[in-house]
């Protein structure tokens, strides 16, 4: 996937990821996925976007979104937006499409390689722009499940696509009971809630900013 002391920068659309991940039945372990990119390229550095709740007192993927940030990730988040649907029942939404292009095009000029964790297919036209900066790109979703998360179109456009299912043995997490909170398309179920990202469990100096 990579070529010899290759300069990589990885974008992670988190609610993306996890619904990818979750399609295929397993949960990611962020430790074993940064260490698996540090392995494999000169890891420049590993960006995560998610949407957070800001007027609770506690948000349910707050626990995930602080080990992150103190354990080698680079963290942009976005409020989300509140509304209640036909059935009365709430619904946290938003969007970090347009922060993590604008970030994907800052940094394409600085690095050799670009991987995007989203099979989202309106992605199609920044890859492209990056492509003409001279920079490879690579697209980490899966085809693997019915229908496809991996949008046709970005997996064309792409130099390489990585299917998430082929990495599982090495990036997949043990359960210590309860899966995660839910998120999906930056939606969030507050019926769920998973504490193994505690910062004790998690800490590590290996896993200290890479840039």
């Amino acid at each position: 996937m990579f070529f010899n002391n290759e300069k990589v920068a990885v974008f992670i659309d988190g609610a993306n990821l996890y619904a990818t991940a979750k399609a295929l039945d397993f949960d990611i372990d962020y430790k074993k996925l940064l260490l698996l990119f540090k392995a494999k390229a000169n890891l420049v550095r590993a960006y995560y976007y998610t949407v957070l709740i800001e007027d609770q007192e506690y948000s349910p993927i707050r626990p995930l979104v602080d080990w992150l940030d103190y354990n080698g990730y680079t963290l942009i988040t976005k409020a989300a937006k509140e509304s209640t649907d036909s059935t009365g029942r709430r619904r946290i939404r938003n969007s970090i499409d347009v922060e993590m292009a604008v970030d994907v095009m800052e940094v394409a000029r600085t690095v050799d390689h670009i991987v995007l964790m989203s099979g989202d297919g309106g992605y199609r036209r920044l890859i492209e722009a990056v492509q003409r900066l001279g920079t490879r790109v690579t697209v980490i979703s899966t085809v693997s499940v019915n229908p496809p998360l991996a949008a046709d179109e970005i997996r064309r456009q792409a130099d390489n696509f990585v299917d998430l299912a082929s990495l599982r043995s090495e990036i997949s997490r043990q359960h210590n009971g309860a899966r995660p909170t839910r998120v999906v398309d930056n939606e969030y179920e507050e019926d769920e809630f998973d504490d193994d990202y505690d910062d004790d469990e998690y800490e590590d100096d290996d896993l200290a900013e890479t840039a």
